[in-house]
């Protein structure tokens, strides 16, 4: 009975912080969209600018129409503002702007977009959701590979230099740290230059070579080979500032009361690193990692438009170059989610891993 009340107790704790960090996360999300919507429509000059475009389009298109060449003046200008006020109305323009900024971030938060002004998707769809949905796989395929290889060879070679402290090797990863300064983009300017130019081994930019290939499997690998470059940039601005960082956490603990108790006794040596020290580290190193990650989607934009690379980043600096409102704001709002998604994870993963905190800060 009492295991049953304190089962209880821990998942309505559980269920408590989840809904506490998912309300403001949410309540985070829901402010940054709302000021991007404000951002991106100036205020409400954009819609100045779209009803000078609708009457530009309307009146090119009633006058290069046939059909209406033996109209007089008065009556096609007439025309012209039956289909400008149509336009308007659908568009809801005629409505003040801050009513319709509240309603457009409720739509916003539900990817609800309805259609793009100028961009269309791969298949021809002028929604902003499949735009979005078509672009979403290309970004997590590209930044999810760089940063689990970053993470693992990370994890790896810094436990690896804890147990050589002061070697070549280590003070060679220490003398490298700084060029983690530099972003991915950077690094991804002169591996272009070095093997799509000077050595052409690999290709310049895209995800795939055009036209893409038949079958499934030499289409895996071209992508694969068209990852190359774009994941060797992110893994080299990000390798060995995660190297330094996470060996000096393993340094720190592989000197704890503990660790030496655990030597004394003769246990064998992965064995230490495995339950105490790598276990002990896995909090810090996970928050690092995330916070990482956090700053990698920041940089989404340039990276893939250096690469060519067809993602978000991509899709998000060509709307700004269009002036499309409503897929700019869809790419926003899909990158708070996936911040806010890193973010709950980092709060999960600490409970998960740490035994000494507990969710609801109890």
């Amino acid at each position: 009975m009492t295991a049953a009340v304190g089962m209880q107790r821990d998942f309505r704790r559980l269920g408590l912080f989840t809904g506490k960090r998912l309300l403001a996360l949410f309540l985070t999300i829901l402010v940054g969209v709302y000021l991007t919507i404000l951002i991106a429509n100036m205020g409400g000059r954009v819609d100045d600018l779209r009803m000078v475009q609708i009457q530009g389009e309307v009146s090119e298109m009633v006058r290069g129409d046939p059909a209406f060449q033996d109209m007089s003046s008065e009556e096609r200008n007439a025309l012209i503002q039956r289909q400008v006020d149509l336009e308007v109305e659908r568009l809801r323009l005629d409505q003040p702007f801050i009513l319709r900024s509240f309603d457009y971030l409720y739509r916003a938060m539900l990817l609800d977009l309805g259609r793009a002004e100028q961009m269309h998707s791969d298949t021809g769809s002028r929604q902003v959701y499949n735009i979005i949905v078509e672009r979403l796989p290309a970004t997590l395929l590209l930044f999810g590979t760089a940063n689990l290889l970053v993470f693992f060879f990370s994890v790896y070679i810094a436990l690896s230099l804890s147990r050589r402290y002061g070697s070549a090797m280590d003070r060679s990863v220490i003398a490298l740290a700084p060029s983690s300064a530099a972003p991915a983009w950077f690094y991804g300017i002169f591996l272009i230059l070095l093997f799509a130019f000077v050595v052409p081994i690999l290709p310049s930019g895209g995800m795939v070579q055009a036209p893409p290939p038949e079958n499934p499997l030499h289409y895996g690998l071209d992508v694969l080979r068209h990852m190359l470059l774009p994941v060797l940039a992110m893994f080299l601005s990000q390798i060995f500032i995660s190297i330094y960082s996470w060996r000096t956490f393993f340094l720190i603990h592989s000197s704890e009361d503990y660790v030496e108790m655990a030597r004394a006794k003769g246990l064998p040596d992965k064995l230490i690193e495995r339950r105490y020290i790598l276990r002990p580290t896995l909090s810090p190193i996970v928050t690092s990692f995330l916070l990482m990650l956090i700053g990698l989607w920041s940089g989404a934009i340039i990276l893939e438009q250096v690469f060519n690379w067809p993602g978000l980043g991509t899709l998000l600096f060509q709307a700004i170059g269009h002036r499309d409102t409503p897929v700019i704001i869809g790419s926003v709002v899909i990158f708070a989610y996936l911040l806010a998604l890193t973010v709950f994870l980092l709060d999960i993963l600490y409970a998960i891993l740490d035994p000494r905190i507990r969710l609801g800060g109890d």
